[in-house]
């Protein structure tokens, strides 16, 4: 529940919370969209980064064509959210999570991603005895070995099985990039995209060649959604965490373009030494694995230590008159990972609290 009423000032709600630059998102949400229209493709942002109906609504109104879930509660929430061209980019195994699946068709139109017939057939017997029919995507590895069909025959052999069963459409192919987003080189990161997703590219030719149509390919992070757009064959791309964009994305992919839209408000609760300060937001406010948060408005200072509620800064001259109870903000440093350890979103504008927003696919990981 709102601590606050909504037109508070930033700096008189209690700490820490989440907060969103409603201004920021807005243009990053615009800025994504437009992107993928320029490249003729469409845009399918993953959820997982903010988990909120209400912000894949606003994707949606700014042209994207649905959103994408890792999980099936995560696109049931998605759906009750008034969201229907779901794409659940995980393997989805067990039949309580293949009734869900039947259940979900009934109010969306969902793709399910597969890599083997042993996740398909018992989905599509199903959703067939349910009288209802699910969309389903090959995902191919190109690359990440994680999970993926085999490029080639394996993959159109795949779909050659799925064409035949009752209860279920062959939809598409997907892959992802993931393996790629930190090299270092520009030229030679453009050239490992492009030869990975080649591999998709000549997976749907191979597909038509045996007459299966295949209508979507998708892919596409935002670590490397500037690149994967402008490739052959790309239908759709799947990045979302570029609406909030975090340091990871601009630091260790090298995104340009969009600006930082999620911090974290914290308080100064201890001031041990002249160059060091103690925050109250520690790991289970902020996740700093993938990348360390970035003080706001204090460039000399910089993340020391996080344990599980303490956060201790280290401080340079500029920095040092910072008191106890002075508010801060940090940027977060990957949002995927710090979103999850929040029940709200507090969105602002202009540093006044205009919305409070459930996180309402936290703990969604079934």
């Amino acid at each position: 529940m709102p601590q606050n009423p909504l037109g508070a000032e930033k700096s008189s709600l209690d700490t820490p919370i989440l907060c969103i630059d409603l201004d920021l998102m807005e243009s990053n949400i615009r800025k994504m969209a437009d992107y993928c229209k320029a490249n003729n493709v469409a845009w399918r942002p993953h959820s997982k980064c903010h988990k909120t109906p209400i912000i894949a609504q606003m994707q949606v109104r700014a042209g994207a064509i649905g959103t994408t879930c890792p999980k099936v509660s995560e696109a049931e929430v998605m759906a009750l959210g008034g969201i229907r061209d779901i794409l659940i980019a995980n393997m989805i195994v067990g039949e309580k999570k293949w009734e869900r699946v039947a259940a979900l068709c009934r109010i969306a139109d969902p793709i399910i991603a597969c890599d083997h017939f042993a996740q398909v057939e018992p989905l599509a017997a199903i959703c067939h005895k349910r009288g209802v029919n699910a969309r389903v995507i090959i995902e191919v590895d190109i690359g990440l070995n994680r999970v993926g069909s085999c490029p080639g025959k394996s993959t159109t052999d795949l779909a050659q099985a799925i064409t035949r069963l009752k209860g279920v459409t062959f939809a598409g192919i997907m892959g992802y990039e993931g393996h790629l987003l930190r090299i270092e080189d520009p030229a030679d990161k453009v050239k490992q995209i492009s030869d990975a997703i080649s591999i998709l590219y000549h997976t749907k030719q191979a597909l038509e060649a045996d007459s299966i149509p295949c209508p979507i390919v998708s892919a596409g992070g935002t670590g490397s959604f500037h690149i994967t757009a402008k490739l052959p064959g790309i239908t759709e791309l799947q990045a979302g965490g570029g609406i909030f964009m975090d340091p990871f994305y601009r630091n260790s992919c090298k995104v340009e373009g969009l600006d930082y839209a999620l911090t974290v408000l914290a308080t100064v609760v201890s001031r041990p030494m002249l160059d060091r300060a103690v925050l109250d937001c520690g790991r289970k406010t902020l996740n700093p694995d993938t990348h360390l948060p970035l003080v706001v408005g204090y460039p000399d200072a910089s993340i020391k230590r996080l344990s599980a509620e303490h956060c201790e800064l280290n401080l340079g001259p500029n920095s040092q008159d910072l008191k106890i109870g002075d508010k801060i903000e940090l940027v977060v440093g990957y949002g995927d990972f710090t979103t999850v350890l929040h029940d709200e979103f507090y969105g602002f504008r202009k540093n006044k609290l205009e919305a409070v927003w459930p996180i309402l696919g936290r703990g969604k990981i079934q």
